[in-house]
Order: structure tokens, then C-alpha cells, then sequence
């Protein structure tokens, strides 16, 4: 169907964006992609790793104030099969202000550890391989 592989963003409404920029680069190890400052009334940036098929971007709106509304479903799922990284990769998480909490579905409780950032927005690393 696509002729070439699309790249992903995910782009969430923040309440802090200097805030979530320091959790999620600190605490994903993440890079500044790129970011604006009004356009159109919105402040972003975009973070993400050099190279990768996906990268996240937090917003603002100056005109229009859109208040982030997670739900315990939402989640942003990372896999990191290797059992000492993904241990280095929570103590970071923890480091960087994200709040280790109880999954709504205890399937990531399984393997994965669950972790919600000031906004309420939800991470998951997984300790296994991706299963496609």
C-alpha cells in the first residue's frame, strides 16, 4: 500500500512543554529533533531518536488551551529486550521525575514496568522483544 515506510509522530498536548522536554530527554534519553515557537499560536517541540521511524512531539496552544486528557490506556510502549539495559533504562526514568504506577492492564506488570509523567501520560518499557 505505501510505497515508502511512513514516519510516525505522536503529538500530545502538554501543560509544561520545558517540563516534558527535560523528563523525556533525561528519562528516554531522547534528542531534540526540532521544535517552533508560534505558530500559529502553538509551541512545540519534537523529540525523538537521529535515524528512528517515529518521534514525539509535545504542544502548547496560546489561543485555544487544550489541557492533556490521558486515560490508563493510553500508553507509549517501548521494548527493550536486553534485562540490564532495560534495568538502567527505568533507573532513569525514575531520575528524571516520572512516577512509577500500577498498570490498568496487568499484562505489562508481566514483563514491563509502567511510569507516568506530570501530565499524566503513560510509559511502558517492556523487558521483551516486540511481538511483530
Amino acid at each position: 500500500m505505501y510505497k515508502h515506510i511512513p514516519h510516525l509522530r505522536v503529538a500530545r498536548p502538554v501543560g509544561n512543554l520545558n517540563l516534558s522536554k527535560a523528563m523525556y530527554c533525561e528519562g528516554l534519553n531522547l534528542q531534540v529533533l526540532g521544535g517552533f515557537r508560534d505558530h500559529d499560536g502553538f509551541d512545540g517541540i519534537m523529540l525523538g531518536l537521529p535515524g528512528a521511524g517515529y518521534h514525539l512531539e509535545f504542544v502548547v496552544s496560546h489561543r485555544h488551551p487544550v489541557p492533556p486528557a490521558p486515560t490508563a490506556e493510553d500508553l507509549l510502549v517501548l521494548y527493550l529486550p536486553d534485562r540490564a539495559e532495560w534495568e538502567a533504562a527505568c533507573a532513569c526514568m525514575r531520575a528524571a521525575g516520572f512516577a512509577q504506577t500500577q498498570p490498568a492492564n496487568p499484562y505489562w506488570n508481566a514483563h514491563g514496568a509502567t511510569f507516568v509523567d506530570h501530565d499524566g501520560y503513560r510509559t511502558v518499557l517492556q523487558n521483551t522483544s516486540s511481538p511483530v
